[in-house]
């Protein structure tokens, strides 16, 4: 396959640059001021750039569109933009978006700063637990991209880059696959990677399972991490080959045995009894300090839950008991910021006509409903939903999302709750799918979010009506 993944991550893996001076300088499509040039392949060159309007630094990856029609490879370009957006995780550099013009599209990616992996290999084997840590990220990305059925087939050091923190990001999914690309026997048929970092059965040309030739991927690559040099390597390629295709390598005298078992596991030439990436997780070896990664998104980008966020609670945190949750949720009520108002263009765009019971409505991806309640009221109903299905919460401001804990080929049920006020004592509360299947998000929203948020308006009225009932019994001033 042609080459056009050769400047992503150069691109993504340059060292700061900045910006171009030149005030002169039009900006790229009115918002990117673009610097230097980072690298280039065959189809595309990559810059430096700042967003005017945040102050961030990207890559900017330009492709030239009469090239890849020539070449045959606008399925390809597509195919590469779907898997980005499908894969949002703290170790994969990340796709923030893609514009074009007549003659370019333009990926504006993220800027990873520290460069490529390979470079810190090149100057030597790394230390066992340095290698440990790079491995654990890595098998954590795999496994992502696995499970939203994306499979990377080109990983080697040179496409793993490290950021700032020294955190692996992985990079460069010119050559990846999905699963719909799966023939009837279940096999991809296409021979693409690295000569040294492909499997024996992507040599032997007869269909292959992708999940596990990124295993075995993975297992060279921890190979060149502790030893320094490739476990297979002949200045022959076809001699290559018959190593590879043999598994015949050994292990340095300085690997633990641990990490010996785990390489003949990672390194075996038959992919039926190949490791699998729970497997892995499991390993003794790769467990040690091993921490799974929490993240969400929010506003398109990517969140860390252990970023010490004060607005962040989970309905799933055993950290918290359930009185201390309810102290912890009047303490943030009694500070809870006011919602934002809304003018009469909002109001009209949410309604069908001036009728209110347009206001509960369902549009695709989103849900509105009207409510009495208070504010506190109505996100503890929503931490209520979400504690029946194991869901977790995160609030702030007048903001709450939900997160999905099962994992599917889109991810997890990712849903977003905004509370808008119409009056003083009559809010909106916009709901909105956020990632995951639009079916689940469907199920959710019928089975458990309006019986939930229904209930909440129905307990307003009674309570409404009997406070109202009470007050009619009152004596007055002048009995």
């Amino acid at each position: 396959m042609a080459d056009t993944g050769n400047a992503p991550r150069t691109a993504a893996g340059a060292g700061t640059a900045a910006a171009r001076k030149d005030s002169q300088q039009p900006l790229l499509l009115g918002r990117y001021e673009v610097g230097k040039l980072l690298g280039h392949g065959t189809f595309a060159k990559v810059y430096y750039a700042r967003n005017v309007e945040s102050g961030e630094g990207v890559a900017i990856k330009v492709i030239d569109k009469e090239k890849i029609l020539k070449g045959g490879l606008i399925a390809h370009i597509k195919r590469e933009i779907s898997i980005l957006r499908r894969v949002r995780h703290p170790n994969i550099v990340q796709l923030f978006e893609v514009m074009a013009t007549k003659a370019k599209i333009y990926f504006v990616m993220e800027l990873v700063r520290g460069g490529e992996l390979f470079n810190k290999v090149a100057k030597g084997r790394l230390k066992e637990e340095v290698a440990r840590k790079y491995f654990q990220q890595l098998i954590s990305a795999v496994s992502f991209c696995h499970a939203r059925g994306v499979y990377h087939r080109d990983l080697k050091p040179e496409n793993l880059l490290l950021d700032e923190n020294g955190n692996l990001k992985v990079s460069d999914f010119g050559l990846s696959a999905v699963s719909d690309q799966i023939r009837q026997d279940g096999l991809f048929h296409t021979f693409c990677g690295t000569p040294a970092y492909v499997a024996p059965e992507v040599l032997a040309r007869k269909g292959y399972d992708a999940a596990k030739v990124d295993i075995w991927s993975c297992g060279v690559i921890l190979f060149v991490l502790m030893a320094g040099y490739l476990p297979f390597h002949d200045q022959n390629v076809m001699a290559m080959y018959k190593k590879i295709y043999k598994g015949e390598f050994r292990c340095p005298r300085w690997f633990s045995t641990e990490l010996s078992k785990l390489l003949t596991r990672l390194l075996d030439t038959n992919p039926e009894s190949r490791i699998t990436i729970p497997e892995v997780m499991e390993n003794r070896w790769f467990k040690k300090g091993f921490k799974h990664i929490k993240f969400y998104i929010e506003d398109d980008k990517l969140c860390n839950v252990d970023d010490g966020e004060d607005d962040v609670g989970s309905s799933s945190d055993q950290s918290l008991s359930e009185s201390d949750s309810e102290v912890e949720m009047r303490r943030k009520v009694t500070t809870l910021p006011r919602p934002a108002s809304l003018n009469a263009f909002d109001i009209i765009s949410f309604s069908r006509g001036f009728d209110l019971s347009g206001l509960f409505e369902d549009g695709g991806d989103e849900t509105r409903f009207v409510s009495g309640a208070p504010v506190s009221k109505i996100i503890s109903k929503l931490e209520e939903i979400a504690k029946l299905v194991s869901f977790t919460v995160r609030k702030k401001d007048c903001r709450v999302s939900l997160e999905g804990s099962r994992e599917g080929v889109k991810g997890p049920l990712t849903i977003a709750a905004e509370i808008f006020e119409l009056t003083p004592s009559l809010v909106v509360v916009e709901v909105k799918k956020k990632g995951g299947d639009k079916g689940e998000y469907d199920d959710f929203c019928n089975r458990e979010l309006k019986p939930g948020l229904q209930n909440l308006m129905k307990e307003e009225a009674a309570a409404a009506a009997a406070a109202s009932s009470s007050s009619s019994y009152l004596p007055s001033d002048n009995e």
